[in-house]
């Protein structure tokens, strides 16, 4: 059994075992799990490509623009959908903040009286001039248009281990979902995500959980989140400058990360692929580009037959998109025999098309990461090259990848010739990144 029909029985499980107190085995989730093995991904009948962001912060928490001026910004600079994800909170309720102490101050205020001269309440508090922020639901109301554009409502459930920051994005959420905190920072991350599956049990509303930027405070290994049940989604790319996407010396990359990740979750742990995202974290609208956490930086782009939030996470949970930080495919198909990339390509640019994977016989061992005194460290462990190799690299707007027979799991990386016009991190390149496929694993059939 596949499709929307298994996921859901798999979903009553889950949640029968949370309730009971019990731990569900990886192979369950594997059993129900959407592993498609032929599919194309093209603008076809009724499906096309949809660009979004799943990751934006405002003015109700730490963002220093509006609901509204931001909504503006991704509509105009053209994106279809974009969700709101503040700091453990829904922007819901009467908020009234001071104009000049909010983070983008008269600027942002300005903006905001060009944009909407006639949706704006004010009032003087001890002589300071007073705005109430907007709500989710009416900037919704103002702003989508079917077809075209659509805000959803989500929230980053901001939690902790230790020192370490654990934060996730719930894309859809029906409810304010409280941190859950744990044990460890595995069990943060697992108690997090039963805490948005309940709910999307609960409420029958579809909502997309996903792990945020693992190496922001270098707080989320590989061997932290390869096990985690439920959770399916994790960011590749982060556009704000503080998350260190490409790692260090110490850290593994989160692309690396990817890898071990796939490689154990499928050979090993018997769980599904792990998918990869970009986004944009922003909290900064005003002075662009600058070396601040910007819009325009990383998205998805969805195939979907229609712009509402539920085909858009069911599409999202079956693989259908890519993550680009610039980069446009125009189709992605997959058979039994082979992976093939078509670019959308920009004149000026040179593509490579990167085949990646991991082969059977991979050489599995590991070994911590040590200080200079031999001491553990807390970072992703080192792992033989096998793990992750380019299996094929050409040059083109097209490439074709014919499996071998002997991969556990395909993915692809394109990357221009272009740098990034306002990168993450200083250097890059545009990208895109093809969701991986399994293909010899542990749900061959």
């Amino acid at each position: 059994m596949h499709g929307p029909a298994a996921n859901l029985v798999f979903r009553h499980l889950m949640l029968i075992g949370m309730v009971l107190g019990i731990t569900l085995p990886p192979s369950a989730e594997r059993a129900f799990a959407e592993s498609p093995k032929t599919f194309v991904l093209e603008e076809q009948g009724g499906s096309q490509w949809y660009r979004g962001n799943l990751h934006t912060h405002s003015h109700w928490s730490d963002g220093d623009d509006y609901l509204g001026n931001i909504a503006l910004w991704y509509r105009d600079n053209g994106y279809q959908f974009l969700c709101f994800t503040d700091h453990n909170v829904l922007a819901q309720g009467v908020r009234w903040v001071d104009v000049e102490k909010t983070k983008g101050g008269r600027t942002a205020f300005d903006k905001l009286l060009k944009n909407f001269p006639d949706q704006i309440e004010t009032r003087e508090e001890d002589g300071a001039l007073q705005v109430r922020l907007r709500t989710f639901g009416e900037i919704e109301r103002r702003l989508n248009q079917p077809g075209k554009f659509l805000l959803i409502q989500g929230e980053e459930i901001s939690d902790k281990y230790d020192r370490y920051p654990i934060h996730m994005n719930a894309s859809n959420v029906a409810e304010l979902i409280t941190p859950r905190g744990g044990e460890s920072v595995a069990e943060t991350i697992q108690n997090n995500v039963n805490a948005v599956m309940t709910q999307r049990e609960r409420t029958g509303q579809s909502t997309l959980i996903h792990l945020n930027h693992p190496n922001f405070g270098f707080a989320v290994t590989a061997e932290d989140l390869m096990r985690v049940v439920g959770e399916k989604f994790f960011e590749v790319y982060n556009g704000h400058p503080s998350v260190y996407n490409a790692g260090n010396e110490t850290h593994s990359s989160t692309e690396r990360m990817w890898d071990i990740i796939l490689t154990r979750r499928i050979d090993e742990f018997d769980l599904p692929l792990m998918y990869g995202i970009a986004v944009d974290d922003g909290h900064n609208y005003h002075r662009i580009p600058s070396r601040q956490a910007e819009p325009g930086r990383g998205w998805v782009v969805v195939l979907a037959e229609e712009l509402s939030a539920e085909t858009l996470i069911e599409a999202l949970e079956a693989g259908q998109f890519y993550a680009s930080s610039g980069v446009s495919l125009k189709r992605i198909a997959i058979d039994e025999k082979q992976m093939s990339v078509d670019i959308d390509p920009v004149d000026g640019e040179t593509y490579t098309v990167e085949f990646i994977g991991t082969r059977q016989g991979y050489d599995p061992r590991s070994e911590p990461v040590v200080d200079e005194n031999g001491e553990p460290v807390r970072a992703t462990r080192r792992y033989s090259d096998d793990i992750g190799q380019v299996l094929q690299s050409s040059e083109g707007t097209s490439a074709v990848y014919s499996f071998k027979g002997d991969e556990i799991y395909v993915r692809a990386r394109i990357t221009s010739s272009a740098v990034h016009p306002n990168p993450s991190e200083v250097g890059d390149l545009k990208q895109a990144w093809v969701q991986p496929v399994v293909v010899n694993g542990s749900d061959s059939e």
